[in-house]
């Protein structure tokens, strides 16, 4: 990054990403531009979305005119200076359908971009493989998390979850609902670590039974102190365990679901999402797998992708595959629906249901999923690696015991996660292979000293994890600091029986030493005795705060949220920098493709951008703290009580077409933003400033309104899903000539 485009301390940047929350960023930026500019705070963009992440990794190859700049990686470098403010919103982290999808978009936009090459044959096409993979799963996150998570629900967004309960299902003692998982053979019971103690360089090699040994990877250098892990998910236990829970669900008449995360964990969860196919259709595969194959089928893609490939077989194969696959389906237990009015199943690609959403959103309604005749009913989760799935089923156990939980009145359970510098699973992409052929995996160090090893077998995925010590102590010094701050016991969700949390602990005990705890509950327990724990303290009203590693971060961050407030986007997300910045996360955007398409089909934007208000306080709030201004500090104490009113006033958006939605929820934050700038004593000049503009939009308040709102019942075409036509988009998001003439008068 140049000095000219390296931003200044006083400089918040704004991502922009995908989906909903882009195009809700068409309308909310503005508002943002107008009040910071009046308040000497710039904003600035930068584009992670994933059409322009795909278009920064080929821009040597097109034309000037449609070159895009790396921002991401300028932001990569920006995270590790004490400059840094940035504003991150949820993006695309691309499953492989997902990637292909966007990448003919832009191919029919004109972008002379390479088709994927799923089985590379030459050096430049294992070249552009190399490149889309830069892209996919969560390329975004481990690049701009130098810090570890601070993520909890702020005392507005409690508040009003407590004075406007949202819907919680009952539950019955007799619900069947459980979760299979597995007890052997997989990631969890495999796992070994080692502590490395200086700088070095790690191999990675793999010895065939009959062959010659070569290294998976190029070398990967680790610090002093990290902790490096090897596990491995047999094929074998991984096929065998899915067959036992099909024919379980099918004996208990419950509907069975997969829960992965085929997003995030780009290279293993697919490939199991693909053995789930398989063993849900075992006749299929063993008939005509090999025909499928051949015109173009893969499993790990899911049934999504099978009509396109049946479509490719001769009239006569076709018939027979459709039978086989009927017959499947009437052989099995009943899937759990995605969408039950079109047919779309739990098998439909491997991004449909995602583990952290999908668990928290049955445990809240009753434990059930939807079935195929459309209605709800008690279900089988599979969720085949064990490291975490006892969370869920200790969740599911206690809703079952002692029924729903009341958002009236329970407590809350904030998290401090691990997982800056790509700690922890998340950071394994690049370091996680399916093995070709049984033999030996090893981790070797740069004297070529073995650390860990595994015999393997083909198809096996094997992973090697990392976690470099500055973050681990930078984790439980954020955990020290955060119990202080709020008096709450603050728990270490380790077991010691697991080989990477066995080391945790060593670490987290000796840096505890270094801490002033004085006073404070901090304590170490299992996650399944950390899930009872803090559930028992919910009901009591009280709060807990959990301190976890990376996954677990990510799937307790949704857990909570979604039973304590409804849903985890709700959440105040600030990852304090090790450098100094600040990175602020706006919360989950798993929900985000329903929404674009209900607004492409009536154009009623049901995206929620209050996590987005929420990031932009505590952002706002770091820069006045890190830059000593004071007008920061009042756009930002202005701007929770906006907040608040935007909640208490109902002002967010409703679900129904024809009623506020995205946009008006930003025009009434923009009203009460004003009138709370007009009406602060502490700076009379900008009081004066926003007193005007609180007028002008009190006055036309009802016009506004109805031309946001008389604008929605038609479809809009926006001209890309993953690259809409900039014009379009902006129009679309931007119906309301009034609104539009105060504020860029205003600006």
């Amino acid at each position: 990054m140049s000095d000219a485009t390296k931003p200044t301390a006083s400089t918040i940047i704004y991502t922009l990403t995908d989906e909903a929350p882009a195009l809700a960023t068409r309308s909310l930026l503005p508002v943002i531009a107008a009040f910071a500019g009046a308040s000497g705070v710039n904003v600035e963009t930068r584009d992670i979305s994933l059409a322009g992440r795909i278009l920064a990794a080929f821009s040597d190859r097109l034309p000037a005119e449609q070159r895009r700049d790396d921002h991401l990686a300028e932001l990569g470098e920006l995270v590790t200076m004490p400059e840094a403010n940035i504003i991150k919103l949820p993006n695309i982290s691309a499953s492989l359908p997902q990637l292909k999808e966007a990448v003919a978009e832009l191919q029919a936009d004109g972008y002379d971009l390479p088709d994927y090459p799923d089985e590379p044959a030459t050096d430049a096409e294992v070249e552009v493989l190399a490149r889309y993979a830069s892209v996919m799963g969560s390329a975004v996150n481990p690049v701009l998390r130098e810090g570890n998570s601070d993520r909890r629900a702020p005392a507005a967004v409690k508040a009003y979850a407590r004075n406007h309960p949202h819907s919680m299902g009952a539950w019955s003692p007799d619900s069947k609902t459980r979760v299979a998982t597995m007890t052997d053979g997989d990631f969890r019971s495999t796992e070994r670590s080692v502590t490395v103690a200086d700088d070095d360089s790690l191999s990675i090699r793999f010895t065939p039974t009959d062959g010659e040994a070569r290294e998976l990877r190029a070398p990967v250098s680790v610090s002093a102190g990290t902790i490096v892990d090897g596990s491995l998910m047999s094929a074998a236990a991984l096929d065998e365990f899915l067959t036992a829970a099909i024919a379980r669900a099918k004996a208990e008449g419950v509907l069975w679901s997969i829960h992965l995360k085929a997003t995030m964990m780009k290279v293993s969860d697919p490939i199991m999402f693909g053995h789930a196919v398989r063993a849900f259709f075992p006749g299929l595969f063993a008939e005509y797998g090999d025909v499928l194959a051949e015109a173009g089928f893969n499993p790990n893609n899911g049934l999504a992708s099978l009509d396109a490939a049946i479509n490719n077989l001769p009239v006569d194969a076709r018939t027979s595959v459709e039978s086989a696959l009927a017959a499947g389906y009437a052989a099995g237990p009943e899937l759990a629906m995605v969408n039950s009015d079109k047919g779309i199943t739990n098998l439909h690609v491997p991004s449909d249901v995602i583990i952290d959403a999908s668990m928290p959103a049955m445990i809240r309604t009753s434990g059930q999923m939807w079935g195929p005749d459309g209605e709800s009913a008690d279900t089988l989760a599979v969720i085949p690696d064990h490291s975490y799935a006892g969370v869920y089923a200790e969740a599911i156990d206690f809703c079952r015991a002692n029924g729903a939980l009341d958002p009236t009145t329970m407590g809350s359970v904030p998290n401090v996660g691990l997982m800056a510098q790509k700690a922890e699973e998340y950071g394994s992409h690049d370091k996680t292979f399916e093995i070709e052929s049984d033999g030996v995996v090893e981790v070797l160090d740069g004297a070529g000293d073995v650390l860990l090893t595994h015999q393997v077998s083909t198809g096996d995925i094997w992973r090697m994890c990392l976690a470099a010590d500055a973050p681990v102590r930078d984790w439980v010094s954020l955990a020290v600091r955060r119990a202080r701050a709020t008096g709450a016991p603050a728990v270490f969700w380790l077991d010691e029986t697991r080989a990477h949390d066995a080391a945790l602990i060593a670490k987290v005990n000796a840096y505890l030493g270094d801490e002033d705890t004085e006073g404070l509950d901090i304590r170490t327990m299992t996650p399944e005795a950390a899930t009872h724990f803090s559930l028992e303290r919910i009901v009591d009203g009280l709060d807990t705060i959990s301190v976890t590693g990376n996954v677990l971060r990510d799937y307790l961050t949704d857990l909570f949220p979604i039973l304590e407030v409804g849903t985890s986007a709700k959440m105040l997300s600030i990852v304090p920098l090790m450098a100094g910045g600040g990175l602020f996360e706006t919360g989950a955007g798993g929900s985000a493709p329903k929404h674009v398409q209900q607004f492409v089909a009536e154009n009623h934007l049901r995206w929620d951008s209050l996590g987005e208000f929420l990031a932009l306080g505590a952002s706002l709030e770091h820069l006045a703290d890190s830059t000593d201004n004071a007008r920061a500090r009042l756009l930002s104490t202005t701007l929770d009580d906006a907040t608040a009113r935007v909640l208490e006033e109902d002002r967010s958006p409703s679900r129904k077409v024809n009623e506020l939605d995205n946009r008006g929820s930003h025009f009434y934050l923009a009203l009460y933003w004003a009138e709370a700038l007009a009406a602060q004593a502490e700076d009379a000049g900008l009081a004066a400033v926003f007193a005007s503009l609180a007028t002008q939009l009190a006055e036309a308040e009802t016009t506004i309104v109805d031309e946001l709102n008389s604008v929605q019942g038609n479809p809009v075409d926006l001209g890309g899903y993953y690259w809409p036509k900039p014009q379009a988009a902006t129009d679309a998001m931007r119906p309301s000539a009034t609104l539009n003439a105060i504020l860029d008068g205003f600006s």
